[in-house]
C-alpha cells in the first residue's frame, strides 16, 4: 500500500507534470530546430513568437466565450486555435519579408541572423506587451480535471490522490497528433522531401530544381503553427504571461540543443530529457521516502535538491555538459 502511495505522489507532482511540460518543450524545440536545419540560424525571437500566437488565441477565446461560444467540457481556447495559428503565420512571413530575407540575399553570416534575431526579439516582445499587457491572462475553461483526486482516492482506497488536469491531457494528446502530421508532412509529401533536401545540401537541392524560396515559406508556415500550438498549450497548463514565454527560450534551446539542432527527433527527446531534470532536480522528495523508507530513516527536511527558482539553471547546466562534451546533441545533429 506504501509502495502505491508514493507511485501516486510520483505521478502526480513529478510524472504527469513533466510529460505534460515535456511535450510543451519538445513543440517549441521542433520550431526552433526547423528553423536551424533549414534557414541556418538559431532564432532567439521564437519565445516572442509562441507569445504573439498565443496571445491571438486568448484574444479570440474572449471574443468567443462574450459571445457564449463554447466546447462544453473542452476548452474554447481551441476553437480559437486555428486562428491564432493564422495571425502567427502572417506575422512571421511579414518578418521574413521586412527582415530577414534582406540578410538572406545578401548571404549573411549566421552570427549576423542571430543578432537580427534577437532585434525581432524584442520588437515583437514589446508588441505583445502592448496589445495584452504584462499581466497573466488565465483562459482556460472547461472541465477543469480529467480525474479529481477525491474521485481517485474513492475508486483505489488509497490515501493518496491522483489528479490528472484535462489541459495535460490535451497537450499530450495535442502533441502527438502534431508531431505525427509533421514527421508525416517531412517524409511524405513532395514539400517535406524537398526541404530536408535542402536542409541536408543546399548546393545540391538548387541543382535540383529546388525553389529556395518556397521551402522558406513552408519553413515559416509550419514554425508558426508549431509556435501558436506549444504556446497555446503552455498557456492553458499555465497561464498566460508574455515574459514568461521569453524566459521559455532558454528550457526550449536546451532542449533543440541537447536533441541534437536541426534533428526533429532530437528535439522531441531534448524536450522530455530537459523537462524530467527539472522537474525531478526541483522536486521536494520528502513525502514520496515517507512512503518508501521506515520510520526510523525518514527525513525531517523537504529532500530538495534545489528550489523550483532555480529551473531554469538546471536546463543552463545540461546545456552548458552538452555543448562541453557532445555538441552535436544525442541524435547528431548539427554541431552548434
Amino acid at each position: 500500500m506504501d509502495f502505491l502511495n508514493a507511485l501516486v505522489v510520483l505521478s502526480n507532482f513529478v510524472l504527469i507534470p513533466a510529460v505534460a511540460y515535456g511535450s510543451q518543450l519538445a513543440l517549441g524545440a521542433l520550431g526552433v530546430t526547423l528553423i536551424y536545419g533549414i534557414l541556418r540560424f538559431s532564432n532567439f525571437a521564437h519565445g516572442d513568437t509562441m507569445a504573439f500566437g498565443t496571445m491571438v488565441v486568448v484574444l479570440v477565446t474572449y471574443l468567443f466565450q462574450s459571445w457564449g461560444l463554447s466546447l462544453g467540457p473542452l476548452p474554447t481556447a481551441l476553437l480559437a486555435l486555428p486562428f491564432g495559428i493564422l495571425g502567427c503565420m502572417v506575422l512571421v512571413l511579414v518578418t521574413d519579408r521586412a527582415v530577414y530575407r534582406f540578410y538572406r540575399q545578401q548571404k549573411a553570416k549566421p552570427v549576423i541572423l542571430v543578432i537580427v534575431s534577437m532585434g525581432v526579439m524584442f520588437i515583437m516582445n514589446g508588441l505583445v506587451r502592448f496589445i495584452i499587457g504584462p499581466n497573466d491572462q488565465r483562459f482556460a475553461d472547461g472541465e477543469r480535471f480529467i480525474i479529481s483526486v477525491r474521485e481517485f482516492k474513492q475508486m483505489t482506497g488509497l490515501s493518496e490522490g491522483l489528479a490528472i488536469r484535462t489541459t495535460q491531457g490535451i497537450t499530450v494528446v495535442t502533441a502527438i497528433i502534431v508531431v505525427a502530421l509533421l514527421f508525416w508532412f517531412l517524409n511524405k509529401t513532395r514539400t517535406g522531401k524537398s526541404m530536408r533536401a535542402y536542409s541536408d545540401n543546399e548546393d545540391l537541392a538548387l541543382l535540383s530544381g529546388i525553389n529556395p524560396e518556397r521551402v522558406v515559406l513552408y519553413t515559416w508556415l509550419i514554425v508558426a503553427a508549431l509556435a501558436t500550438v506549444a504556446g497555446t498549450l503552455y498557456g492553458l497548463d499555465k497561464t498566460f504571461k508574455p515574459f514568461t514565454y521569453f524566459q521559455l527560450l532558454l528550457p526550449i534551446f536546451a532542449a533543440a540543443i541537447v536533441g541534437g539542432l536541426g534533428n526533429p527527433l532530437g528535439a522531441i527527446a531534448g524536450g522530455f530529457v530537459i523537462a524530467f531534470s527539472e522537474v525531478t532536480i526541483t522536486y521536494a522528495w520528502k513525502k514520496v521516502l515517507k512512503y518508501l523508507l521506515p520510520e526510523n530513516l525518514e527525513p525531517s527536511s523537504l529532500v530538495q535538491l534545489l528550489s523550483t527558482d532555480y529551473k531554469f539553471a538546471v536546463s543552463f547546466a545540461i546545456l552548458v555538459v552538452v555543448l562541453l562534451f557532445k555538441p552535436t546533441g544525442l541524435f547528431k545533429g548539427k554541431s552548434v
